[in-house]
């Protein structure tokens, strides 16, 4: 039996490649090169494909949909998000959109705790001294910072990862208040504090953590003014889409020391960095590591193949599936 022809956009895990190779006429990738975010040459290697695996930041554009070969029947994202896809043109086309979701929670939590602790702990700036070598020795007022204990986090967006973050907050001794779209089921909220509005939410956060989706109806959701509702030395930390976050305003919030210190892992425009963040020491920085653990980028990949596997191999509706 004839493979179906499979485009792959990036360089996936060794194990997902394999079993790609294994079952699909696969066109890999050779290395991250930049060629996906031209629609002309996607449009280009995907002739003759049946369904494509791309990833978060490929530009799946109306240009590029439109430009893409007939014979494509699925576009299987390496994500959660699918704000790179244009979901309207691929509705167009007849084209199914599926994702990955369910298996990234834990890892993308446990980023967020981790830039909670730098933020807090100064994590970022102490280690830029030692690698400098302008450590002149401990001193009892040096790199102070504050401590998780007894702190309110407010965790923005009480999805999957919102409840893996409050599941580890909590062994940190953290008070957990939420805003969501709706009040979770009490054996979700496990005693957290539910916020039906802004303000009140905000004012309650001596940290606040961000999980809310990209689009235009959030885009730029922190704000000045919203910004100004957090008590004076909070932290900020987004781990959610990087347009969710007014760059200037938490720029010159951290500035002018209204929020203590900042940790952001995603970013409005990657992989460009809002200069301002570059040289503020309370701010740490990741390059968008949510999900960049082993077991986690594996399983996102077998559930990306699975959604195509169901299409182009069975003839069936892909588990995952978006549009």
């Amino acid at each position: 039996m004839t493979k179906p022809p499979l485009l792959l956009t990036r360089t996936f895990p060794e194990a997902v490649e394999a079993r790609a190779a294994r079952d699909y006429d696969a066109r890999l990738a050779s290395g991250d090169t930049g060629w996906a975010n031209d629609s002309a040459e996607i449009a280009r290697r995907a002739a003759g494909a049946a369904g494509i695996l791309c990833a978060a930041g490929d530009r799946m554009n109306a240009e590029t949909i439109a430009a893409l070969p007939e014979g494509v029947k699925i576009i299987a994202t390496f994500s959660v998000g699918t704000d790179h896809i244009d979901l309207k043109a691929a509705a167009d086309r007849s084209i199914l959109i599926a994702n990955t979701p369910d298996v990234l929670s834990v890892a993308t939590a446990e980023i967020a705790m981790l830039l909670i602790l730098m933020a807090a702990r100064r994590a970022g700036e102490s280690e830029r001294v030692l690698r400098a070598g302008a450590w002149s020795g401990w001193t009892p007022t040096q790199f102070m910072g504050v401590t998780l204990e007894g702190k309110r986090l407010g965790i923005l967006g009480m999805g999957r990862i919102g409840r893996a973050l409050a599941t580890m907050a909590r062994g940190f001794g953290m008070e957990i208040h939420y805003r969501n779209r709706s009040q979770l089921p009490l054996e979700q909220e496990q005693g957290a504090h539910f916020h039906a509005d802004d303000a009140p939410f905000l004012a309650a956060c001596d940290i606040l953590s961000m999980h809310i989706p990209g689009g235009a109806a959030t885009r730029h959701w922190l704000n000045a003014e919203r910004i100004a509702l957090l008590p004076q030395g909070a932290i900020v930390v987004n781990t959610g889409r990087g347009t969710t976050v007014d760059d200037a305003a938490l720029v010159a919030a951290l500035s002018s020391g209204h929020i203590r210190a900042a940790g952001l892992d995603v970013y409005d425009g990657e992989p460009r960095i809002f200069p301002g963040y570059l040289g503020l020491e309370n701010v740490a920085l990741l390059p968008h590591l949510g999900s960049a653990t082993i077991e986690t980028r594996d399983a996102m990949g077998f559930r990306a193949l699975d959604n195509l596997d169901a299409v182009l191999l069975r003839g069936e509706e892909p588990p995952h599936r978006v549009l």
